[in-house]
């Protein structure tokens, strides 16, 4: 690294040197101004080149710093990724290692299917796990399936979806999409990864409020973006899980004892970040959680 900044003072070192020549030379009389100002300009040069090679060297260790810190974080975020995949499959493993071994010595019908379908559960688990894995992972690199999306019908098949789920009666969902004086634009995006986002967030929603909670899902047209938002009344999520839930397997504490991956939210994310779009949340203890999707609107 020093012998790296000596470089950059060599041209200053070697301006002031031919500089300093020229100046203190005992030349003819009409040639010492032409002299001076010929070592004083070498000398400016040098100056300069240093200067500039100090600033690209300055420059380049700091794009040497942030790749280091990248490469860190790559790897912090790889090793806790495989630790929380660790957690979700050993679960399901566990359970069914136990239950084959209880069907070795169960000698009831009863028992023995009851067993099974214990395993059975927890197999469907793992491949719902593993599809999921597949999914997020196909979503960074295959192209997307554009074609014209009309935001209005997507938004009211997502939503007549949640409404399918096994628990959405206990909650009172509504929906509010705009349609006067104009409805909403229609877009170029994937469908059937629009349509998986919003389902996700509905079905979030379902899953961590309670019965007789507020889920509302609303969508508007503003600055050339569609905002859709998906609100509810339940319990929240605590500040410090709201920079994490977008992680692949983060399970935080209040979804302890919630079925799922933990897969829902990162692929929203990955899906709203392929469309060229954002999403974020609002978040209150006690009093509910909004999701705000912003898809821009490219015909």
């Amino acid at each position: 690294m020093r012998l790296r900044w000596l470089w950059a003072f060599l041209p200053f070192g070697l301006g002031t040197i031919v500089g300093l020549l020229l100046f203190l030379t005992d030349l003819p009389n009409p040639l010492f101004y032409i002299q001076f100002d010929l070592g004083i300009f070498v000398f400016g040069i040098g100056l300069v080149i240093s200067l500039l090679v100090g600033i690209l060297f300055k420059v380049r260790e700091q794009i040497e710093k942030i790749q280091i810190n990248a490469t860190i974080k790559f790897a912090e975020d790889r090793r806790r990724f495989l630790r929380r995949l660790d957690h979700e499959l050993k679960n399901p493993l566990t359970a069914i290692l136990a239950g084959l071994a209880n069907l070795s010595i169960t000698e009831t019908t009863e028992n023995r299917n009851t067993i099974l379908s214990s395993v059975q559960i927890q197999v469907g688990r793992m491949r719902q796990l593993v599809a999921e894995l597949r999914k997020l992972s196909e979503l960074e690199t295959r192209p997307l399936e554009l074609s014209p999306v009309e935001m209005t019908e997507l938004l009211e098949e997502a939503f007549t979806l949640a409404k399918d789920h096994a628990r959405a009666d206990e909650r009172e969902l509504t929906i509010s999409i705009p349609r006067a004086p104009w409805p909403l634009p229609t877009i170029s995006g994937d469908y059937d990864l629009l349509i998986l986002a919003v389902h996700n967030l509905l079905n979030n929603a379902i899953k961590f409020t309670k019965s007789g909670d507020t889920i509302e899902m609303r969508a508007f047209e503003d600055d050339n973006q569609i905002i859709v938002e998906v609100a509810d009344t339940g319990p929240g999520i605590p500040e410090e899980d709201i920079d994490h839930v977008w992680e692949e397997l983060y399970r935080g504490e209040g979804a302890r004892g919630i079925q799922g991956s933990g897969l829902g939210l990162a692929l929203v994310r990955a899906i709203v970040s392929r469309h060229e779009g954002d999403i974020t949340l609002r978040s209150r203890p006690g009093e509910g959680t909004v999701f705000t999707m912003h898809i821009p609107v490219k015909k």
